[in-house]
């Protein structure tokens, strides 16, 4: 058992009898009244998020997890296929535990979460950015705006990234997989 002085971004608890994962937390500590921590929570099994708020001190059932990195091999439908790196056994996982699956590149390695009590897997965790190659853009016009203007592009993976104008089909792009947002061009 663990309390909210234990939460952080990534934790997996269980509450109202299904798994969830930690992905925003705030404390709070008004000057009037007790503290209290307010979370979004993202459910492993159905992909939902909700918001919820825990007082100060509440106790909160953490579930013991593994992470292990699998390689992303391929989609069918709404499942994604993944390999272990290390002994090669291959799983299979919902779209909705995976944070950002439309940025996911075949051949591209990602931190799986095992619950370590049943060997199921959780969720998974992509890296901090992926670089991509874009595929379909409009061609920016110079001189035609007065601000940081974008404009879509749709990258190898199906995405759709909203980019700089000098953006160009066949540049490589760095991808923040939190949000999905344009990082930087990557030069090769």
């Amino acid at each position: 058992m663990a309390n909210t002085s234990d939460i952080r971004n990534g934790l997996c608890i269980r509450y109202n009898h299904d798994i969830f994962k930690i992905i925003e937390f705030l404390h709070v500590k008004p000057g009037k009244g007790p503290a209290f921590v307010r979370t979004k929570l993202k459910s492993v099994t159905t992909g939902k998020v909700i918001d919820n708020t825990f007082s100060a001190g509440h106790k909160i059932e953490d579930v013991r997890v593994e992470t292990h990195k699998f390689q992303y091999l391929y989609p069918d439908g709404d499942v994604f296929h993944f390999m272990n790196v290390e002994d090669y056994n291959q799983i299979r996982l919902n779209k909705a535990a995976i944070d950002n699956p439309d940025l996911l590149k075949e051949g591209e390695v990602v931190t799986v979460i095992i619950n370590s009590e049943d060997d199921m897997p959780l969720s998974v965790e992509m890296p901090a950015s992926v670089i991509l190659e874009v595929t379909a853009t409009e061609p920016g016009v110079k001189g035609n705006t007065a601000t940081n203007a974008t404009k879509p592009a749709t990258v190898e993976t199906g995405a759709t990234i909203n980019v700089p104008l000098f953006i160009n089909e066949g540049d490589k792009i760095k991808v923040e997989t939190a949000k999905g947002t344009y990082k930087e061009r990557v030069k090769e």
